[in-house]
């Protein structure tokens, strides 16, 4: 099977060190785990996670461990779901500080180079848009209580929040 890389990135209006944060808190509005049906995360070298979403009328399962956790620099972790056929594929997220932004990376390797692995494409910059967005309303990390998601769903970036893209 041939396999790709994709690569996207965005400028996030937040110090590296909130953006860090929200990426691996499953609580947080605008990380990738966040509005799963069901996740289990261990954010430490060696730890595992899983997540399942729900979309299309379907449960999609993603599997994996981290490979490296450098806050506020660095989340490494490999990725396994249906749409990378059972192979193994490596998540790298670089965020880089720019002043008061932070410069936010995420290249996807081992990527299966069809139509289902290209789609991830798509998600990974709907994800760092759904970030950007988070702070571009002036909440901060802590703010991703009950009460926020309550509030904030009569905003339109909470809608591209809850709907996942067509690339799980």
């Amino acid at each position: 099977m041939k396999l790709t890389e994709l690569t996207v990135s965005r400028t996030i209006s937040a110090s590296a060190e909130k953006v860090f944060d929200v990426w691996i808190n499953p609580k947080s509005p605008g990380g990738p785990w966040f509005g799963a049906e069901r996740v289990i995360l261990n954010p430490v070298v060696d730890g595992l996670y899983y997540f399942a979403f729900k979309h299309e009328g379907r449960i999609w399962h993603h599997y994996g461990r981290f490979l490296q956790i450098d806050r506020p620099r660095r989340v490494e972790y490999t990725w396994m779901s249906e749409a990378t056929k059972g192979v193994e594929s490596i998540v790298n997220s670089t965020l880089n500080p720019k002043g008061d932004l932070t410069q936010v990376t995420l290249r996807h390797s081992g990527v299966p180079d069809d139509e289902m692995g290209l789609r991830h494409k798509e998600g990974w910059t709907w994800i760092l848009s759904a970030l950007a967005d988070v702070f571009a309303s002036g909440r901060s990390a802590s703010s991703a209580d009950e009460g926020f998601c309550r509030e904030a769903s009569h905003h339109s970036f909470h809608f591209r929040l809850s709907r996942p893209p067509n690339w799980l």
